[in-house]
């Protein structure tokens, strides 16, 4: 791994926006000494360089090199501490935690008086932001607290403290189990997809039902809900229930609109329910409602409707833009799609100290996509090599398999059928490897492996017959999901009938919504 993608500091300070930078000088400034001078230097330094060089900080500063290691940690925290002190990275659980701490110091010093006013006050913001974890810790400090600080009223006091304590303990409790349900479901949605069969169908009815903890709707918090529709879309998506996750994705949206603090509060909440409604709606095909939700979002981002920040700003890029080809597929735009590229790419090289890989491969696997749909095929094997290719691509294997697959279809109608025979035993190892040779997926490499013992004048009768084949697999509970990531009926469609797979797309689009 390259060092400035490994160096935490460096990432840090890179991160610093001018604003950022100028507050830090000012503040450091005002620390004083000579450790302290030190730091500056090697923040001047780090902030010059493209790329981290351990070298440079010894040659342009005054630390030697056994102080490096103590340095960087010591201008790491100064720069967190400079960043907490500014006012656009403060949020309702940060003022919380700040109240916390003062009641803490004031506690020590024998102040109780004044610690339960600050306390008090903390609480009732804990709440109202539904920071329920956040409240209980609160309440155990003020039990300690007033232990100390004997009143007339501590019979009354001690009864509404420990009814508070009950109350959250239960709340955070169901919190916790369905953050828990929410994370592994997701978890799994990530490494492996959809299920494949129906052993890992029962298997995740079991897991999802022996995990779900009791709860009552009515009583359940913003939070509480939050994660609960999280936890049900995830789980319809993994069951290929689209129609399901657009309705749990709705509902996880709708929360936001209904409280819109919680926009501000949670704007990456915000932004990935966004995400998986445009997302569902994409797997159900609803274009009129995917266009409304997608103008919607950009308008938000336009209009300054959703809080950004460095964090923010790349999941925003990365949603938007996704969600934009995913448009120009439901229209079977592809040659008009192509001019997004450049745009993305360099999208992605500002965002690259935070995009993850696995969505970077995303986008290349679209891009692959929006290629094979305008006939550029070439093209669309760059794009999937630089999958394929990819060693250090953990998740989704879905997205491994499959591009492999479309590979395949690539080299052959870009006429590269040279190395087709030893492509498909390859892809055919791999993908029984991955446990993911499905019946679809077998009939067309099959299929492919018999094309070069099929005459010309035969080819649109095997196309046919195969298309008949594939055809009754388009809404099976599982085979379907081969259909998502390759649109094998339009491609065997546009054969048939010696056209574009583009032009089948926008006729398929037309009917559907004539």
């Amino acid at each position: 791994m390259s060092m400035e993608k490994s160096d935490a500091l460096f990432l840090l300070v890179k991160s610093l926006t001018k604003s950022e930078k100028r507050q830090f000088k000012l503040y450091a400034g005002r620390l004083g000494g000579n450790s302290e001078k030190n730091f500056l230097a090697l923040f001047s330094v780090l902030d010059k360089l493209e790329v981290f060089d351990e070298k440079q900080i010894l040659a342009n500063t005054n630390i030697k090199k056994q102080q490096v290691s103590n340095s960087k940690a010591h201008l790491y925290r100064q720069i967190l501490v400079s960043l907490k002190l500014n006012p656009i990275h403060q949020n309702a659980k940060m003022q919380v935690r700040e109240q916390l701490d003062f009641a803490t110091i004031l506690f020590n010093k024998g102040l109780h008086k004044q610690s339960l006013k600050v306390l008090d006050k903390a609480k009732n913001l804990a709440i109202s932001n539904e920071e329920s974890n956040l409240a209980f810790e609160i309440i155990e400090l003020e039990k300690v607290v007033e232990s100390q600080y004997i009143t007339r009223s501590m019979s009354s006091r001690a009864d509404d403290l420990v009814r508070q304590s009950m109350d959250l303990s239960k709340r955070s409790l169901i919190l916790s189990k369905l953050s828990n349900l929410s994370l592994q479901l997701y978890s799994s949605l990530l490494k492996k997809g959809y299920v494949r069969n129906d052993k890992d169908f029962d298997e995740l009815r079991l897991f999802f039902e022996t995990s779900l903890p009791k709860y009552d709707l009515k009583t359940l918090g913003i939070k509480e809900r939050l994660y609960l529709y999280k936890a049900y879309l995830w789980y319809n998506l993994l069951t290929q229930d689209f129609v399901g996750s657009y309705r749990y994705a709705q509902k996880w949206v709708d929360l936001f609109y209904y409280n819109p603090r919680m926009k501000k509060n949670n704007p990456v909440f915000y932004l990935k329910g966004i995400n998986y409604l445009l997302e569902s709606l994409f797997l159900i095909q609803h274009l009129r409602k995917f266009k409304s939700t997608l103008n919607f979002f950009e308008e938000e981002l336009n209009n300054h409707q959703i809080l950004l920040n460095e964090n923010t700003e790349s999941l925003a890029f990365l949603y938007l833009y996704l969600n934009k080809i995913n448009l120009y597929f439901l229209q079977g735009d592809f040659n008009d799609g192509l001019s997004l590229i450049p745009e993305v790419l360099e999208e992605i090289e500002s965002h690259k100290l935070k995009i993850d890989e696995h969505h970077i491969m995303v986008f290349y696997y679209k891009f692959a996509s929006l290629h094979f749909g305008a006939t550029n095929y070439e093209q669309c094997i760059f794009y999937l090599e630089k999958i394929i290719k990819n060693k250090n691509l953990t998740m989704r294997e879905d997205l491994l398999c499959f591009s492999r697959i479309l590979n395949l279809v690539a080299h052959y109608e870009a006429g590269m059928d040279q190395n087709l025979e030893v492509l498909i035993k390859s892809t055919y190892k791999f993908l029984i490897k991955m446990d993911e040779l499905h019946l679809v997926q077998k009939k067309f490499i099959a299929f492919l492996r018999n094309l070069s013992n099929i005459y010309p004048h035969e080819l649109r009768k095997a196309f046919i017959e195969l298309h008949k084949e594939l055809k009754v697999f388009e809404n099976h509970p599982f085979e379907k999901r081969s259909f998502m990531y390759l649109d094998i009926i339009s491609w065997l469609e546009s054969k048939i009938d010696n056209v574009s797979v583009e032009s089948i797309v926008k006729k398929k689009t037309k009917l559907h919504y004539k």
